[in-house]
Order: C-alpha cells, then sequence, then structure tokens
C-alpha cells in the first residue's frame, strides 16, 4: 500500500492548522492521527511545535513517518496510543463511502466504511478519553460523508462543533470543522 500523498484536502487542513497554531504555546501536546505523508506534523514543527506524536494504520507511512524523525506508531485510530490527553488532535481521515471500483490498495486510505463516515463516528468516540476541557479536534471530512450524521453524532457525545472552512470541488465539499468538549 501506498503512502496518502497530499492533496486538496491536506492543503485545505494545512491552512488552518497554521491558522490555529498562530497564538498557541509551542509545548502543546499535538497528536497527527492517520498522518500519512506527514504534512501536518511537518507544519507543525515548521512553526516551532515540537510535541507530536504521529501515527498511521499503514506500516509504510510509520517507517516515513520515523525517518523523518517523528515519534511514530503503527495503530487503527486510538488502539495503541498511550493513555494520555493531547491539547490539540489533528485528523485527515478516510471520508469516502466505499466504491466498488476503487482499488483494494488505496481503500484504506480513502474510504471511511460504507457511507464514509464510520471511521469518523468511530474515532470521535474514542477521542473522548484522550481530551481535556481545553482540547481541541481539527477534522477534515466530505460532503460525501454525510456531514449531517457526523454534526448529530458528535453533539449526542456532547462536542461543541465549529465549521472553520470549506472547499467546493468538483464532485464534492471539503470541511474542516473544530471539535472540543
Amino acid at each position: 500500500m501506498n503512502i496518502y500523498q497530499p492533496a486538496e484536502d491536506s492543503y485545505l487542513l494545512q491552512k488552518n492548522l497554521k491558522k490555529y497554531l498562530k497564538n498557541k504555546y509551542k509545548s502543546i501536546k499535538i497528536l497527527d492521527m492517520g498522518s500519512g505523508s506527514g504534512i501536518q506534523a511537518q507544519t507543525c514543527r515548521e512553526l516551532g511545535f515540537n510535541n507530536v506524536l504521529t501515527t498511521d494504520i499503514n506500516q509504510k507511512a510509520v517507517f516515513h513517518l520515523k525517518s523523518l524523525n517523528f515519534k511514530a506508531i503503527q495503530t487503527n485510530l486510538f488502539e495503541k496510543i498511550p493513555k494520555q490527553k493531547f491539547d490539540l488532535i489533528i485528523f485527515n481521515p478516510p471520508y469516502l463511502p466505499d466504491d466498488k471500483r476503487e482499488p483494494e490498495d488505496s481503500k484504506l486510505a480513502t474510504t471511511g466504511g460504507k457511507n464514509g463516515y464510520e471511521i469518523i463516528l468511530k474515532f470521535l468516540k474514542q477521542a473522548k478519553k484522550h481530551l481535556s476541557n481545553q482540547s481541541t479536534i481539527l477534522l477534515l471530512f466530505s460532503s460525501l460523508s454525510k456531514p449531517e450524521i457526523i454534526k448529530r453524532t458528535a453533539k449526542k457525545l456532547n462536542y461543541k462543533i465549529k465549521e472553520i472552512d470549506s472547499q467546493k470541488l468538483f464532485f464534492e465539499k471539503i470541511y474542516i470543522l473544530k471539535f472540543h468538549l
């Protein structure tokens, strides 16, 4: 399986990550979930944030992240994440609905489940154990991921939600949402 390479979604998240980190303490604990190529973690590092843990389900991505001198863990969401709190969790998840025409080797990086939102909902449920009252999640997803279901579930989980950016693409709209408890 190949490492997910930055595309429009990655760059939109990167732009908003830079804005978010503008006036934050450099010592905050950051978790870059599903790091892929490491674009978000590298952005944090370039801005002077060095307390970054990267993760990915893809072993090749984890080797790549370690070669960039990041602490990296191969894990499916929070399965192998130490029981600690993070000030910021960044996640550009697989968010597309299952497409039978897509090659199996790319589905792990792009498909969020049958409907596109299953991984996101699982992430939001698991993330709560790793957040304090001051923690933030920056999460990206698509109009194809059924945003109303994601938002409704997040509210049931007591998240406060704010849409901070979006971008219209050819066949979808991608969103960046900020979640906190």
